[in-house]
């Protein structure tokens, strides 16, 4: 069985990859701010849940009837989202270093929730079978004896401009990071147990993706 990622994240990649499953991944195209923006001129303001769950549905239909090697998608399609919620304040990805500064500035000896959002489409046999999805989180507490110095020396490096909530679990944010509870791969992007339970949802099993 084959999953094609819907995402251009390298993170995602690599916890999929480690879990013994080699995607074959596809930039989703996604406009995300218009995406939220139209939803919530229906809706009003979404929730953090509600929002990733959104754009990964998103992510997962942009690339339905999209051509892999020539050939049309024959497997699973995985699209994904996460954002990082403080005080009920979400964040995606900073991209700038004075933003990321601030955000650290204000999380570290703090608790916030790793929302990631999980959309799974059957494209078996080329054709449209079913789609499932579903939300996870993850609490995330910061060390609270984090100084200046180590919070400019991490934004210098780049990494935090890079994801939501400015910060990582697997690379160099991991030691800034106290206590972890819930899934722990949610804070990487991709609840791997709830991808799995997605999985047995459309009826197959996870092993099936393995390589």
């Amino acid at each position: 069985m084959r999953l094609y990622l819907a995402s251009t994240s390298p993170a995602r990649l690599t916890l999929l990859r480690v879990a013994g499953v080699e995607p074959l991944t596809i930039a989703p195209g996604v406009d995300e701010p218009a995406a939220v923006a139209a939803a919530e001129a229906v809706r009003g303001p979404l929730p953090a849940g509600e929002m990733v769950q959104l754009l990964a549905q998103a992510k997962a239909e942009a690339v339905v009837g999209a051509l892999v090697g020539g050939e049309p998608i024959d497997g699973l399609i995985l699209g994904g989202d996460s954002a990082f919620e403080v005080g009920g304040v979400i964040y995606g990805k900073p991209h700038e270093a004075s933003v990321a500064r601030e955000r650290w500035h204000a999380q570290r000896g703090r608790t916030g929730v790793l929302h990631s959002g999980h959309w799974l489409i059957d494209h078996t046999g080329g054709a449209m079978n079913g789609a499932v999805g579903q939300v996870a989180e993850a609490s995330v507490t910061f060390a609270d004896d984090l100084d200046d110095t180590e919070i400019d020396a991490y934004i210098a490096t780049g990494e935090p401009l890079k994801v939501a909530g400015a910060f990582t679990i697997d690379s160099l944010g991991g030691p800034f990071i106290t206590r972890v509870e819930g899934d722990p791969s949610t804070v990487v992007g991709l609840s791997l147990s709830t991808l799995r339970a997605l999985v047995k949802r459309l009826g197959y099993e996870w092993t099936d993706l393995w390589g």
